[in-house]
C-alpha cells in the first residue's frame, strides 16, 4: 500500500469523494501551469512562477478542506445564521469600498488579502436555508416570506449588483433546496412572482439611474451568443475590432475544443492558451480540451458526475433535514458551476465568468470552495463515526439510537 493509499485510508468519510478531490487538484495544477503563459508574458514572469502559486493555493484549498473536515456539523448549525448576516455585510461593504474588475464591483480587499464576498455568500446560503428549513415547517406564505425569502432575496440582490450569472445560480440552488425540503408549491409560486417582480425591479432601476449595471453586461452576451456579425467593408478599422470583440472569447475557446481531436495536441502544446482571455481560468476546461482532447474533458466532465452521485448516496444515508441539505446543497452548487463552466467552454451557454471548481487559477474563491468540499466530507465522517458506533446496536429500535448518535456526533 503506497503512503498516498494509506493516508487516504486512514482519512474518515467518503474515500470516492476524497481520491476526487485530489485528482482535481492535480489536474488543476497541471492545466494552470501550462494555460498561465499569456499571463506569464503580461506580468514577465515565467511559467515557473505560476506553477508554484497554484501549488501553494491547491495546499491552502486542501488545509482548508480539511479543516473545514474536521469541525463537527453541531458548529455548522450555529453559525448558519451568522454566516448569512456576515456574508451580506461583506456583500455591502463590497458595493462601498470594493476593487472593480471588468466593471464590476466584485472583490474586496482586507488586511491585502481580495476575495470574492459572493463566494462566502453562496455557502452561507446552503447552510441558511438548511438550517430554517429543518427548524420551521412555514404552514403559511407570510412566514415563509419573512424567514426565508425576504433575506434570500436581499442577499442575492446584493451578488446580482457584482455578477448576474452567479445570482441566477443561486437562486436556482435555493428553489432545488425547497423542493426537496417539501415547501409548499402555493409557497413556490409566490415566490417566483415575488422574484419576477424584482427582475423588472432591476431592470428598471438600471434604465432609471445606472443600478445594476451588469445588467447590460448580461443582456449583451445574451445577443451575442451564436450571433454571426457580419462586417461591412465600410465600417473603419475599430469598428470592425468591436464587432469581432463581441465574440472574441466564444470564438476562441470555441478554436480550442473544434482542434483538439481525440486525444488532443498534447500537455503544453495549447495554442489558444496565448490568445484566449483568462485560459488559465474562466475558460481553462476549453485548454485542457485542445491538450488532452475529448478524452481529457470527458474524464473531468465524469469526475463531477461521479462527485454529484456520491453526494447523493450520502444525502440518504444523513437522517436529519440538515446534513442531508447540506450535502445536495452543496453538491448542486458546485456540480451546477462545474457544468456552466463547461457549456461556457464548449459554446453551449453565454459567456458567465464561472470557475471550473478546484481546478481553475487558484485563490481565494479556490480556498473557499475547497471548504465547501470539505463540509460534505464532514457529513460523511459524521455519518461513517455514527454507522461504526451502530453496528452493534441490534435491528429493533435501531433508527431512534442512530439519531441520537448522530446528535452525539454533532456536538
Amino acid at each position: 500500500m503506497s503512503s498516498s493509499d494509506s493516508i487516504i485510508y486512514r482519512l474518515k468519510g467518503d474515500k470516492v469523494i476524497w481520491i476526487i478531490v485530489l485528482i482535481l487538484s492535480l489536474i488543476s495544477i497541471a492545466a494552470v501551469y501550462s494555460s498561465s503563459s499569456s499571463l506569464a508574458f503580461k506580468e514577465n514572469k515565467s511559467t515557473m512562477d505560476f506553477l508554484l502559486r497554484q501549488t501553494r493555493f491547491v495546499v491552502f484549498g486542501l488545509t482548508a478542506l480539511y479543516i473545514c473536515y474536521r469541525i463537527p456539523m453541531g458548529w455548522y448549525r450555529s453559525l448558519a445564521y451568522i454566516g448569512l448576516v456576515l456574508s451580506a455585510v461583506l456583500l455591502v461593504l463590497t458595493i462601498v469600498v470594493g476593487s472593480r474588475y471588468n466593471d464590476a464591483e466584485r472583490w474586496l480587499r482586507v488586511f491585502g488579502l481580495s476575495f470574492q464576498p459572493a463566494e462566502i455568500a453562496k455557502i452561507a446560503i446552503v447552510l441558511y436555508l438548511s438550517k430554517i428549513l429543518e427548524d420551521r415547517k412555514f404552514e403559511t406564505f407570510k412566514e415563509f416570506f419573512w424567514a426565508v425569502i425576504f433575506p434570500l432575496g436581499g442577499v442575492i440582490l446584493l451578488i446580482i449588483n457584482g455578477s448576474i450569472s452567479t445570482g441566477i445560480l443561486i437562486t436556482a440552488v435555493s428553489l432545488i433546496i425547497f423542493i426537496i425540503a417539501g415547501i409548499k408549491w402555493m409557497h413556490l409560486l409566490k415566490s417566483a412572482g415575488l422574484a419576477i417582480i424584482a427582475v423588472v425591479f432591476i431592470v428598471l432601476l438600471n434604465m432609471a439611474f445606472g443600478i445594476f449595471s451588469r445588467v447590460d453586461t448580461a443582456v449583451n452576451r445574451i445577443k451575442n451568443f451564436n450571433k454571426e456579425h457580419t462586417i461591412e467593408e465600410s465600417l473603419s478599422a475599430e469598428d470592425r475590432q468591436k464587432i469581432l470583440d463581441k465574440t472574441y472569447q466564444a470564438d476562441m475557446a470555441r478554436i480550442a475544443v473544434a482542434s483538439s481531436g481525440i486525444l488532443g495536441k498534447g500537455p503544453g502544446n495549447s495554442t489558444q492558451r496565448n490568445v484566449l482571455p483568462h485560459p488559465y481560468s474562466d475558460f481553462i476546461y476549453a485548454i485542457i480540451i485542445e491538450e488532452w482532447g475529448l478524452a481529457g474533458g470527458l474524464l473531468v466532465l465524469m469526475l463531477y458526475i461521479w462527485f454529484f452521485s456520491r453526494c447523493i448516496m450520502l444525502a440518504r444515508a444523513c437522517t436529519k433535514t440538515f446534513t442531508t441539505l447540506v450535502v445536495l446543497g452543496l453538491a448542486i452548487l458546485i456540480t451546477s458551476q462545474a457544468m456552466l463552466h463547461i457549456c461556457v467552454n464548449v459554446g453551449l451557454l453565454p459567456v458567465t465568468g464561472h470557475t471550473l471548481p478546484l481546478i481553475s487559477l487558484g485563490g481565494t474563491s479556490l480556498v473557499i470552495m475547497s471548504g465547501a468540499f470539505g463540509i460534505i466530507l464532514s457529513v460523511s465522517r459524521s455519518v461513517e463515526i455514527v454507522k461504526e458506533k451502530g453496528e452493534g446496536v441490534k435491528e429493533k429500535g435501531e433508527s431512534s439510537a442512530q439519531t441520537n448518535q448522530e446528535e452525539e456526533v454533532e456536538r
